[in-house]
């Protein structure tokens, strides 16, 4: 739920849900990324519009080759970055909530939770580049979440789901089951990708009553959902 200060300024806004030094998925709820109040964008001064579409930006070349974290300045700034809801589509899977504020939730029938969110207006996490956004955006959802505990990863960068196709660099934060015995937890994994030029971010949450059963869950993701680039 987003939360703004008065005069003194918009704040980050989200919804964080922690478990030990982890972001937790509990019951498969969505975790919510924070989407910064409009007052964080610099104001329009007068003269001329700006265009929408940076000039000379070629969107069909960008969203045909990969979009490692150096290549997100070749977006077109502000123009906001997507993801499909495919995962519905898997077998086994199901959607229980269909894109609400930019969120939707997926189940499986093995217990598997989902949930895939895109966000924009997220200017206050840009840092020096895409990578180093998205660890600033699990810092921002947990602060005991420290760079190096952070591991490359990918999803698809559009393309068509049954043939080969470009890819985008993700960070994963995972996290394993507990032994039998204590208190009950599942195994979870975290993605995500800031797009500091477009000024968006994807996150997707997965977790799972097992190991096994959390890396085929991995695995339907990086088949189905798509990262959609801008157009």
């Amino acid at each position: 739920m987003g939360v703004r200060t008065g005069r003194g300024g918009a704040r980050l806004a989200g919804v964080v849900v922690a478990a030990g030094a982890a972001v937790a998925l509990v019951g498969g709820c969505s975790v919510g990324v924070p989407d910064p109040a409009a007052p964080s964008i610099p104001p329009v001064t007068s003269g001329p519009g700006t265009p929408t579409i940076t000039p000379g930006h070629d969107a069909d070349a960008v969203a045909s080759r990969d979009m490692p974290f150096s290549a997100g300045a070749t977006l077109a700034h502000g123009v906001p970055v997507g993801l499909s809801e495919d995962l519905a589509e898997a077998p086994q899977w199901k959607q229980v909530v269909g894109n609400a504020g930019g969120a939707s939730r997926y189940q499986k029938s093995d217990g598997c939770q989902a949930a895939a969110e895109v966000r924009h207006n997220q200017w206050p996490l840009v840092a020096a580049d895409d990578r180093e956004s998205t660890a600033a955006l699990f810092a921002y959802l947990d602060p005991t979440i420290l760079p190096a505990y952070l591991k490359p990863a990918s999803l698809r960068w559009g393309g068509e789901r049954d043939k080969p196709g470009p890819a985008v660099d993700v960070l994963v934060l995972e996290r394993a089951a507990k032994p039998a015995g204590q208190k009950a937890g599942r195994a979870t994994a975290v993605l995500a990708r800031v797009f500091g030029t477009a000024g968006s971010s994807v996150y997707v949450s997965v977790s799972c009553p097992t190991a096994a059963a959390l890396a085929a869950a991995r695995a339907d993701i990086a088949q189905w959902l798509t990262v959609v680039p801008p157009g």
